[in-house]
């Protein structure tokens, strides 16, 4: 009986440190999931750039890359299918991912954004940055990340 015991205290001693790591490492792959699927996106926005001299249709009121819309289906039916076979919607954790233009700039700029594991916005940031918390924005804008998952997380 005594061995059993010590068994079971030595799996749940085990699993105390694993479980942490493995949820860890679940947060990060959807992370690194969601930066991915923006850099996919933004080539075929800037595929379609290049034919056309314009990004396409997002609106992006606030005027930075912090805020626009859902990626609607207009925006998505000019790159589907000539740009991209399968466009991407939604981020890692399964929450829609948001794309606008910058209309100051007539639609010469572009922005996808990702509120991360919370779906909250985090920041109001235009300056490039990382983070290290899961909740906090992916920012990604005209060809490269804004703010960025970096180092160890929390």
């Amino acid at each position: 009986m005594i061995e059993l015991l010590i068994v079971i205290a030595i799996i749940g001693i085990l699993a105390a440190i694993a479980i942490p790591n493995l949820l860890n490492a679940v947060q990060r792959g959807k992370q690194k999931r969601t930066m991915s699927d923006m850099r996919t996106m933004a080539t075929a926005v800037e595929s379609y750039a290049v034919d056309n001299n314009f990004y396409p249709s997002g609106a992006c009121p606030s005027g930075s890359v912090t805020s626009g819309t859902v990626l609607t289906d207009t925006a998505l039916s000019v790159l589907s299918p000539t740009y991209i076979s399968n466009p991407v919607r939604k981020d890692g954790w399964d929450r829609f991912m948001y794309y606008g233009v910058e209309p100051a700039t007539n639609a010469q700029a572009y922005g996808f954004i990702s509120y991360g594991r919370d779906g909250v916005v985090t920041s109001e940031t235009t300056a490039c940055s990382t983070t290290t918390n899961f909740n906090s924005d992916i920012i990604y804008s005209n060809g490269g990340f804004v703010q960025f998952p970096q180092g160890a997380q929390n």
